[in-house]
């Protein structure tokens, strides 16, 4: 993500590949929810968490296809 101060505008369906694997082993989630703090559903197990925007931009590497 370029810069210090950009925000990378996160929109609603969109798939995210993050950093770290989640257990069932998948690195594919989806945007469910867009805030302040972010929804995202695993593409793996469907397992739902919330991570707040400046955690998730620091975590994803790419975004998928």
């Amino acid at each position: 993500m370029p810069g210090k101060f950009y925000r990378y505008r996160f929109t609603e369906g969109e798939k995210l590949r993050l950093k770290k694997k989640h257990p069932c082993g998948s690195n594919i989630w989806e945007v469910m929810s867009v805030g302040s703090d972010i929804k995202l559903k695993c593409s793996g197990c469907g397992h739902l968490t919330i991570m707040k925007r400046e955690t998730l931009e620091k975590a994803v590497t790419a975004i998928a296809e």
